[in-house]
């Protein structure tokens, strides 16, 4: 590998990795806008290990219904480590750990939610930069109270005014 190629490798996963830390940051800070920049307009997303049904769907809809869900919690934590990068061009995996905390205050159990595990994030190159074009969640381990999630939709829906 030539030293540019290097460069441009080194290049590559730092920019991937940026990325990946841009989807946590856009989650816990409520900030939409940048969530939504580091997508492709259509996206895979699968996050049937906690139960959700994967498949294609518009940036636009995954970001909403984060939106939703994330306007329910009290608080979020997403931490991201361990990236391993693999480049192939204008294509890129990266799988990196994760953890996740997720808190709302209740009466129905423990304040929080940690799930922990790895994301399989699916990147392309742009004229914009990497983009994810699809995710994949795989929880390995969890504690507290799963209920969170649900309360944190429920409340999501109340706060923003939404029916369902």
């Amino acid at each position: 590998m030539t030293a540019e190629e290097q460069v441009q490798q080194l290049w590559d996963r730092a920019a991937i990795s940026d990325v990946v830390h841009r989807y946590a940051t856009g989650l816990d800070t409520h900030n939409w806008p940048l969530l939504r920049s580091i997508f492709t307009d259509e996206i895979e997303m699968d996050f049937a290990s906690i139960g959700m049904r994967p498949g294609r769907m518009t940036a636009d809809s995954w970001v909403e219904s984060a939106r939703v869900l994330f306007a329910g919690f009290d608080a979020t934590q997403h931490l991201s480590a361990n990236h391993v990068h693999d480049i192939r061009g204008d294509e890129a995996t990266c799988t990196s750990y994760m953890r996740a905390e997720h808190f709302v205050l209740n009466n129905e159990g423990e304040n929080y939610y940690t799930m922990g595990g790895y994301y399989t994030n699916e990147l392309v190159r742009t004229p914009e930069g990497w983009k994810l074009r699809g995710v994949t969640l795989t929880v390995t381990w969890n504690r507290g109270n799963r209920h969170v999630l649900r309360l944190a939709l429920q409340r999501g829906r109340e706060r923003l005014g939404l029916r369902g």
